[in-house]
């Protein structure tokens, strides 16, 4: 059926899943590679589908099944990640993921929570007016920070940036020194907004979320600072992971039945 595609074996066509192959709750990094990682925080880990950039493992966190799914890079494909999830069940979808940091106390390692994003990706503008916000839901951000705290992680909450372009969409040169006005002063005006972060699927989860009635939030690892010109390669990531599965456990105190039902 062509409004909503499935593969020869019934699976969404997409992320290639069945609804039987997943839980209430999902975490969504970017990077393929990403997935096992998460996973290993896993309990009974099993690789269930990779199909595109949708990379899939299931396992259990304490009693709760989980998966981990890969969207790739963008609000584009995190879209289609978060509608086909949805269709298949799942309620609280957490984004764990890189940002470059924008605010000069974010260093290089750290980890940003993001309670909401700015809208400067395309994809949200076809579901909803601009003005619509883009929130992460308080309770699954609660959740996150008291994970961080109990770990001893180093974090910091506030507002992303989700941008369609990593070079000039976030104020770096384009190839040959393209570099158009508006970038000159991206990250003066962002910063005066008090806005954390570039990162490129954030928004696109926190409007979804909201239109569908799903519970999101999202957090990074520190790879990179734009106004240090610090950069580490993976810098972070582990961190994030960790806050991630500490939320998780944390999440029941936060959401009422009717939540994941």
């Amino acid at each position: 059926m062509a409004l909503e595609p499935r593969n020869s074996s019934g699976r969404l066509y997409h992320i290639s899943l069945k609804r039987e192959e997943v839980g209430r709750i999902a975490l969504l990094p970017g990077d393929p590679d990403r997935v096992p990682r998460i996973a290993k925080h896993f309990t009974g880990a099993k690789r269930i589908a990779s199909h595109r950039e949708y990379t899939t493992y299931g396992g259990y966190v304490g009693k709760e099944y989980i998966v981990a799914m890969s969207t790739g890079i963008g609000a584009p494909s995190a879209a289609i990640a978060v509608e086909e999830l949805a269709r298949l069940g799942v309620k609280v979808m957490i984004r764990v993921g890189t940002c470059g940091a924008i605010h000069p106390a974010a260093k290089v390692g750290s980890v940003i929570i993001a309670d909401a994003a700015v809208r400067l990706e395309g994809t949200s503008r076809e579901y909803v007016m601009e003005g619509y916000p883009a929130a992460a839901a308080p309770e699954v951000v609660m959740a996150l920070k008291e994970g961080a705290a109990s770990l001893g992680k180093k974090s910091m909450t506030g507002v992303a940036c989700s941008t369609d372009s990593f070079y000039v969409g976030q104020a770096r040169r384009g190839y040959g020194g393209y570099f158009p006005s508006r970038s000159k002063t991206l990250i003066s005006d962002l910063r005066a907004a008090k806005v954390l972060c570039f990162e490129m699927e954030s928004s696109i989860l926190f409007t979804l979320g909201r239109l569908f009635g799903l519970k999101t939030a999202a957090l990074f690892g520190v790879v990179a600072n734009r106004v240090t010109n610090e950069f580490g390669v993976d810098a972070g990531v582990e961190d994030a992971i960790a806050v991630a599965i500490e939320g998780i456990r944390r999440l029941p105190k936060y959401l009422e039945p009717k939540d994941l039902s």
